[in-house]
């Protein structure tokens, strides 16, 4: 498993589309204090590279311990988003909004998704200002997946859809 420093060197793929303005203390600041959270230090490390984007294609699934509508073995993770106000791309500050339109917990931040599924920062067994883990909401299927114990982890355990058999994957594709 590679480690957190490594997969962020080639963490980003190509492409301006969900790319926010630069991160600055400020922005972190203003979006902690209106999503009402800590944000992962290691997401905020990632993010001040690029204030999110798509996701490099070494780096696009997350393994899955069960199946959900897009696969049986894994969940897609093509881009994450970043902070910030834009009215042509979703951004972290969105999830208020969204977890309200699409029926999803509160205590949650929403990192990556295309409504009929989400990948998020759950917060809801650490509190506001814990280490949050990171769970996949299927509203498709109506399940609840815990993909990783805290960002730092998920990020860490991230793989090319490439290593998924090549009929899951097309299948996934025709789905999004």
């Amino acid at each position: 498993m590679p480690r957190f420093e490594e997969v962020k060197e080639t963490f980003w793929g190509e492409g301006a589309y969900g790319v926010q303005p630069a991160l600055t203390d400020r922005a972190v600041r203003d979006a902690e204090h209106e999503l009402g959270v800590t944000l992962p230090p290691s997401l905020l490390d990632l993010l001040s590279e690029q204030n999110g984007g798509a996701v490099a294609d070494a780096w696009n699934a997350a393994p899955a311990a069960e199946p959900t509508s897009w696969s049986q073995d894994h969940v897609p993770f093509g881009e994450l988003m970043g902070i910030g106000h834009s009215e042509t791309m979703v951004s972290l500050l969105d999830t208020p909004y969204l977890v309200e339109e699409w029926g999803l917990p509160s205590s949650i931040v929403l990192v990556s998704g295309h409504g009929h599924y989400w990948i998020a920062l759950d917060y809801r067994e650490c509190g506001s200002d814990g280490e949050p883990m990171v769970t996949w909401f299927d509203i498709e299927f109506d399940v609840e997946l815990q993909l990783a114990k805290d960002f730092r982890s998920f990020v860490e355990g991230l793989v090319s859809d490439k290593i998924f058999g090549s009929e899951e994957v097309s299948r996934a594709r025709e789905l999004s």
